[in-house]
């Protein structure tokens, strides 16, 4: 079965290890999601449940949506997400998923969008080196060579200014460091995608050993 929850980032802080070791960790906010649909490979070609997090006025969901929420016996929910399990049948309409969801040593990877860094040019969204400072080259933030004079275009793919962040970015097998499911908090190990406020999707982690 796979684990998931969605939550908000609140920031970041440290603990102290029980060996009094400095551990760096994001908080994160982390439900009550609420079950409002399952999904079946016989009904949908797939298995999945859907879930949404935060409450929000009616007055901001769509009449779709809203007879959505109505179906499942819900109030209006700002964010909606699946999360594919084989264990679809564990999970009742309506169900409460809170932050107990995980304990403290499990392996999770965490989804987020990345800040956008507006229009970057290629030292900052690519790493490059800068041209040669001596002798009036002028050429300290450019790109560097388009290619060969034969082609006579620029190839697909070649690194150049551009917008950079806003991006989908998942981070792979962090630690959960503490699980308070009173508060709904959860704290992972490191630093994870978003700015603060930003939504979150917690899941158990694919490549966890």
């Amino acid at each position: 079965m796979s684990r998931g929850i969605l939550g908000r980032k609140v920031g970041m802080t440290q603990v102290f290890a029980e060996d009094g070791r400095v551990i760096p960790v994001t908080v994160v906010q982390a439900g009550p999601c609420y079950v409002l649909q399952k999904k079946t490979e016989a009904s949908d070609g797939y298995n999945a449940i859907q879930v949404g997090f935060e409450e929000m006025r009616e007055s901001l969901a769509t009449k779709p949506e809203l007879g959505h929420f109505k179906k499942a016996g819900m109030k209006s929910l700002r964010f909606v997400r699946e999360f594919r399990t084989n264990d679809v049948d564990s999970y009742e309409i309506g169900q409460e998923i809170k932050a107990d969801i995980f304990q403290v040593g499990d392996k999770v990877d965490v989804t987020g969008t990345s800040k956008g860094k507006g229009f970057a040019g290629m030292r900052k969204r690519h790493g490059a080196r800068r041209g040669p400072m001596g002798h009036g080259s002028k050429y300290h933030h450019r790109t560097g060579s388009m290619g060969a004079k034969g082609p006579a275009r620029v190839f697909k793919g070649r690194k150049l200014p551009g917008r950079h962040g806003g991006e989908r970015v998942t981070v792979q097998n962090l630690d959960v460091v503490r699980v308070d499911a009173d508060k709904n908090i959860i704290l992972i190990k490191g630093c994870v995608p978003g700015a603060k406020k930003s939504l979150l999707i917690l899941k158990e982690s694919v490549k966890a050993k």
